[in-house]
C-alpha cells in the first residue's frame, strides 16, 4: 500500500524552478546522481569494515547506467548503503532544509539554477531537469524491506513497500520528450568521462544486447602523480567533492612524509557557500585510510575558521577501525591538522602577493578566516598577517597590518581601529575627526568577529592594537581656537548630564572632536556600542550593558553658545531641547536609532525653519 506525502513548501518552490526553467547544461544531472551513488558506495565500504556480514550480499561495488530506448527511461543504479523508509522521507522529502529557501532566493537573483544546484544540496532534484517522473527503488544494507519512492516533482511523492534482491538504490528517470539524447550510449559515455572519470568505483554503461562497458578510469585522483592530472580533472574532482559548480580559487595537492604520511587534495572555492555562517555548518574534508572512505564529518581535520576548504585527506597510518571518539583524541589526527593548516597558510601567503587575486578570496571568506586570529593560538600571527582590512587611508582598497605599519609615522605608538555596521557610516563617525586631523590611519572593522579578535591580538610586530577610544597619547594636539569658559562648561556638563541621565551615564568634555559638537562612546574596557547592538539583534541578553558617555567638543561654536546660555534660567528649556537633539545626532552617527523619532523630526524641522 502506497503512502502519499506532500513536499515541504520550499521544496515545492525549488522543484517548480528546476522543472520549468531552461538549462544550458542539463547533463549536470548525471554527474549529480553518479556522485550520490559514489557517496552511497563509500558509506557502505566503511560500514562493511565494522560489519563484515554485509559483504555477503553486496558484492563488488559499482555504479550502473542503463538507458532503455523502448521505455524511454534512464536508470542510475548502485549497490551502496541504500535507504530505508525514514531515509527516503528525510533525504528526498525535506531536501536542503533551511538551504532551500536560500536556493530559491538566489535563483531569483542569479537567474541560473545550474550554477546553484550543488551549493544547496539539491543535486538529486536536478533529475527533474530531464525527467517527467522519477522512481527510486532502494534497500538499506542489513535490512530486509525495500521501498519505492515515486514523484512527478509536483505536490509530493509516494512511498510503498516493494521487492529488491540486494542492497543499494536504482533511480529510474522517465525522460521528457526533449531529453531523449540521454538514451544515446555515445553521448552518455562522453558525459561520464567528462564529469565522473575520477570516481573510484566502476561506472558501467549497460547497453543491453551491445553489452556492458566500464567507462571511467576509476582511480583516486589524490593518489596519482600531479604530473598525470589535468586541470580539467582537478576541476571535476572539486565539483564532485564539494557539490559546487564554481571553479576552485585555490588547489593544493601534496604528500606529507616523515613520522606520519598522508596525502591531501584541498580546494578553496571561488564563491562563498550559503551556509558558511550557519551554526551546523559541516567541515569540508573527507577522511580516507588507504583509499577507504572513513568519514566526511571529521571536524578535527581543520579548524572552524577554515571550514570553507573542501577536499580529501588520505593516510595509511590511521586505523580502518578508528571511531568518532578516537578521531577526536587521536594525536595522529592532530599532527595531520597541524601540517595541513601550515600548508594552507603558506599557499595563501603566496597567493596574497597578487592583491587583486587575493581580494576575491578575501571578499568571499575573509569574515570567516579572521576568526582564526581569535581561535588559533598557534597560528595567530600568520592568520593576522594574511588578514585584510578597510581603513581610512583608502576605503576602496584592502590593507594588511604590515602595510598599515609601513605608513605609520615615527611618533605613532599603536595600530588603531573602530568597529561598526558598515564602512560608510564609520568613515563619517565624529570620533575619527582628530585622527584625520593628525593624519593617523584607522582600520574600519565591520564583521562580528572584529569585536573579539583585538581582545586577544593586542600587539602585532611590536605595535599595540587599540580601539580609537584609547588613543589619548597619540591625539595630543595644540588647540588655538576659542574654547568655552571652564566654569560655564562645567555647569553645562552638569545640566546635560541631569537632562540625559535616562540614556547616558556621563557627559564629558573631549579634545578628540574637531568638527562635530558631540559624539557617543562607552567606558574603557566595556562592551562597544556596536557589539551591544549585535547582541540585541540576535536577541541575546545585554545584562552588562555599557555605560554611554556623551562627549562634547568645548571648541565648537554651538557648545560655546550653550555654555553662555546656561546662566540664564529662562533658556534652560531650550538648552534641554538642544541637548536631546545633540544626543540623537550622536546616536545616528554611531548607527543607533533615536529614542523618540517624532520629537527629533519635529524639533529639527523647527530649527531648520528658523535658520532659513
Amino acid at each position: 500500500m502506497s503512502r502519499k506525502i506532500s513536499f515541504k513548501a520550499e521544496v515545492g518552490k525549488l522543484l517548480d524552478i528546476v522543472i520549468n526553467s531552461i538549462y544550458s547544461e542539463r547533463q549536470i544531472f548525471l554527474r549529480e546522481l553518479i556522485s550520490n551513488a559514489s557517496d552511497a558506495c563509500d558509506k557502505l565500504h566503511y560500514v562493511r569494515l565494522m560489519n563484515p556480514e554485509l559483504s555477503k550480499s553486496s558484492g563488488e561495488m559499482k555504479i550502473k547506467i542503463i538507458p532503455n530506448i523502448e521505455e524511454k527511461t534512464l536508470t542510475i543504479e548502485d549497490n551502496g548503503i541504500g535507504m530505508n523508509k525514514d531515509d527516503l522521507i528525510n533525504h528526498l522529502g525535506t531536501i536542503a532544509k533551511s538551504g532551500t529557501a536560500e536556493f530559491v532566493k538566489n535563483m531569483k537573483d542569479n537567474g541560473s539554477a545550474t550554477d546553484l544546484i550543488g551549493q544547496f544540496g539539491v543535486g538529486f532534484y536536478s533529475a527533474f531537469m530531464v525527467a517527467e517522473k522519477v522512481e527510486v527503488v532502494t534497500k538499506k544494507a542489513g535490512e530486509e524491506q525495500a521501498y519505492k519512492w515515486t514523484s512527478n516533482g509536483v505536490g509530493g511523492f509516494e512511498i510503498e513497500e516493494t521487492e529488491r534482491e540486494s542492497n543499494g538504490t536504482s533511480i529510474k528517470l522517465f525522460l521528457k520528450e526533449d531529453a531523449k539524447e540521454f538514451l544515446d550510449g555515445i553521448y552518455l559515455r562522453q558525459i561520464i568521462r567528462l564529469y565522473s572519470d575520477h570516481i573510484d568505483y566502476p561506472i558501467v554503461l549497460d547497453l543491453g544486447k551491445a553489452g556492458e562497458e566500464t567507462v571511467n578510469t576509476g582511480s583516486a585522483l589524490w593518489a596519482k602523480n600531479k604530473a598525470e592530472i589535468t586541470e580539467d580533472q582537478y576541476k571535476e574532482f572539486y565539483h564532485h567533492i564539494s557539490k559546487n559548480f564554481d571553479d576552485p580559487w585555490l588547489k593544493l595537492h601534496f604528500k606529507a612524509e616523515g613520522n606520519i604520511e598522508y596525502t591531501g587534495l584541498l580546494f578553496v572555492p571561488s564563491e562563498q557557500p550559503y551556509d558558511l555562517f550557519q551554526p551546523d555548518k559541516k567541515q569540508g574534508l573527507k577522511l580516507y585510510v588507504n583509499k577507504v572512505f572513513i568519514s566526511d564529518k571529521v571536524e578535527e581535520l581543520l579548524p572552524t575558521y577554515l571550514r570553507f576548504v573542501k577536499g580529501v585527506i588520505d593516510s595509511a597510518d590511521l586505523s580502518l577501525n578508528i571511531s568518532r571518539e578516537m578521531l577526536q583524541q587521536s594525536p595522529l589526527i592532530a599532527k595531520i591538522k597541524q601540517g595541513t593548516v601550515s600548508r594552507l597558510l603558506k599557499e595563501l601567503k603566496k597567493r596574497s602577493e597578487n592583491a587583486e587575486d587575493y581580494k576575491k578570496f578575501w571578499e568571499a571568506f575573509g569574515a570567516a578566516f579572521k576568526e582564526g586570529i581569535y581561535e588559533d593560538l598557534t597560528n595567530r600571527e600568520e592568520v593576522a598577517e594574511l588578514s585584510r582590512f578597510v581603513s581610512t587611508a583608502d576605503a576602496e582598497k584592502l590593507t594588511s597590518l604590515d602595510d598599515y605599519i609601513s605608513r605609520m609615522s615615527a611618533e605613532q605608538k599603536a595600530i588603531y581601529y573602530i568597529t561598526g555596521d558598515d564602512v560608510k557610516t564609520l568613515m563619517n563617525n565624529p570620533q575619527l575627526e582628530a585622527f584625520k586631523a593628525k593624519n593617523i590611519e584607522v582600520l574600519l572593522l565591520t564583521d562580528p568577529i572584529d569585536e573579539f579578535w583585538p581582545q586577544v591580538l593586542t600587539n602585532y610586530k611590536g605595535k599595540a592594537i587599540k580601539h580609537i577610544s584609547q588613543a589619548d597619547e597619540d591625539l595630543k594636539v595644540e588647540r588655538t581656537e576659542p574654547k568655552a569658559e571652564e566654569g560655564s562648561l562645567d555647569k553645562l556638563i552638569k545640566f546635560m548630564a541631569e537632562t540625559l541621565k535616562e540614556e547616558v551615564g556621563k557627559v564629558e568634555s573631549t579634545d578628540k572632536l574637531t568638527k562635530s559638537p558631540v559624539s557617543l562612546t562607552v567606558e574603557n574596557g566595556q562592551m562597544s556600542i556596536h557589539l551591544e547592538r549585535l547582541m540585541r539583534n540576535h536577541q541575546q541578553q545585554t545584562a552588562f550593558a555599557s555605560t554611554r558617555i556623551l562627549e562634547i567638543n568645548p571648541y565648537h561654536p554651538l557648545i560655546i553658545k550653550l555654555s553662555e546660555m546656561i546662566h540664564d534660567d529662562g533658556q534652560k528649556s531650550k538648552i534641554e531641547e538642544i541637548s536631546k537633539l545633540l544626543l540623537d545626532q550622536a546616536k545616528i552617527a554611531e548607527g543607533e536609532t533615536v529614542t523618540n523619532p517624532a520629537f527629533y523630526t519635529e524639533k529639527m524641522g523647527e530649527y531648520i525653519l528658523k535658520a532659513i
